[in-house]
């Protein structure tokens, strides 16, 4: 979602970074450029005028003037704002209260209420007892599909009764919670245009029933500017707790992000990364910031790895390496562990450093056409082969391509890949692990590859 307005913000900082001295037309012509890249994002024009009269006062002042680095100390403040911008609240959910715990889910049609109603179910099953309740009588299957959904994720959903209204619903859902001793009840209300005063009403009344702890608004990153009216009306009517931000995988530019908060005054507390019920992160606004900035997000990089990647099987597999005994089965399983943590466009991008670099990385091929190749040829092999790369001949990997749909040279590519790695493995588990690899990369040539990057692209 941030891409277009990093490449933008990324080219306006470039020319004042390199800068030893600024002038203020220099910061003039540098704000109208974040100007003009924050409006093509979306961002509503009160919200970017109101950012851009605090960068400038910073930036104008003493501090800047009389740096050593007087561009990098105006993207300081860039960053700075922009953490204020998206919210430097506590995003955490509020579930402090008498169980059980109700959090109201509304926004508009479409903006994917239900599967975010089970995302939120998703996680908090770790640790509460958790019941999900459908009031949306209008939309068809709307019951069914949030009752497959808690199939899915082996959470309880109140069972459906036809010919009941929202508000009956609610009072069945409040009773069932409590009898039986749920710690969470989640309702996802109908989706409706927030002109609609009739079903803004139901709302409102569902809410005074309940009364929950949270009501999250779902909002759809696709509707740019509208987001300050959705968030507003919203607000107005049922004062909203937090934002859920959905489909910040899609070609949306960022706007609903940097806009929502400061209209409705709420924090953005969730973000919805894909279609996928584990597709889903807890925002934090100085992660946001600096990926916005192309400063990369190494923390939720780590979370996400931790996370995703099963690590009972990476203990399994850095043992098999450090005894050397590494075939194309282990190759296969960590290509899979890789794509666990999403695309490499999305992997490289919260790496510090490379992140300016994402598009460049996967024009080259090292993307996630590579990936799908190297496990398509893998698969291609048989048993024996994965398990002895040696037996593969001219012959063999004729075959292989042609099953992968590839070219012999790209097989020739995959297996040279492998005996690198394999090679590495073993000095590895020679020289004693970590500390050794450390010492042996020292003295490698590998460790200069990506000094020499910049220069590159």
């Amino acid at each position: 979602m941030f891409e277009a307005l990093t490449d933008k913000l990324s080219a306006a900082f470039s020319k004042i970074t390199s800068r030893g001295v600024l002038s203020e037309k220099d910061i003039d012509e540098a704000m109208r450029e974040i100007r003009i890249a924050l409006l093509e994002a979306d961002v509503s024009l009160p919200v970017v005028k109101d950012f851009i009269a605090k960068v400038k006062a910073e930036a104008l002042g003493e501090k800047v003037v009389k740096s050593v680095q007087p561009g990098q100390m105006v993207v300081k403040i860039v960053h700075d704002e922009l953490i204020k911008l998206l919210g430097q609240d506590d995003t955490a959910l509020n579930l402090n209260a008498p169980a059980p715990v109700v959090i109201l889910m509304v926004g508009l049609q479409g903006s994917g209420k239900t599967t975010t109603s089970a995302k939120i179910a998703n996680r908090l099953k770790k640790n509460k007892k958790v019941l999900m309740a459908s009031l949306d009588i209008y939309r068809p299957a709307a019951q069914e599909q949030l009752a497959q959904l808690g199939s899915q994720i082996k959470v309880d959903t109140l069972p459906i009764v036809k010919g009941q209204k929202p508000l009956e619903i609610t009072k069945r859902a409040l009773k069932e919670a409590k009898n039986g001793v749920y710690d969470v009840l989640i309702l996802d209300t109908a989706g409706r245009l927030h002109i609609d005063e009739v079903l803004m009403q139901e709302v409102a009344e569902v809410k005074e029933l309940a009364k929950p702890t949270e009501v999250l608004l779902v909002a759809d990153a696709l509707i740019g500017q509208d987001a300050c009216n959705v968030a507003k009306e919203f607000n107005e009517k049922v004062k909203i707790t937090g934002i859920v931000l959905t489909r910040i995988d899609g070609s949306s530019r960022a706007g609903a992000a940097l806009s929502m908060k400061m209209v409705s005054g709420v924090p953005l507390k969730f973000l919805g990364t894909g279609e996928k019920i584990d597709e889903f992160e807890e925002f934090h606004a100085d992660r946001i910031a600096g990926r916005i900035l192309g400063q990369g997000d190494v923390v939720s990089l780590v979370e996400k790895a931790m996370e995703k990647i099963d690590r009972e099987e990476s203990e399994k597999m850095a043992s098999k390496m450090m005894q050397g005994r590494f075939d194309l089965n282990d190759m296969l399983s960590q290509l899979k562990q890789i794509q666990k943590l999403g695309s490499m466009g999305s992997i490289i991008g919260m790496i510090p450093g490379l992140s300016k670099f994402k598009n460049q990385i996967e024009q080259s091929g090292i993307g996630d056409n590579l990936i799908k190749k190297q496990e398509a040829i893998i698969l291609s092999m048989t048993v024996q082969e994965r398990k002895n790369p040696d037996i593969i001949k001219a012959s063999r990997k004729k075959r292989i391509a042609a099953g992968s749909g590839v070219e012999v040279h790209e097989v020739n590519k995959l297996l040279k890949s492998y005996e690198q790695m394999s090679t590495m493995m073993k000095k590895m588990g020679k020289m004693g692990g970590m500390a050794g690899f450390s010492q042996m990369m020292k003295r490698n040539p590998m460790n200069n590859m990506f000094k020499g990057f910049n220069k590159r692209f």
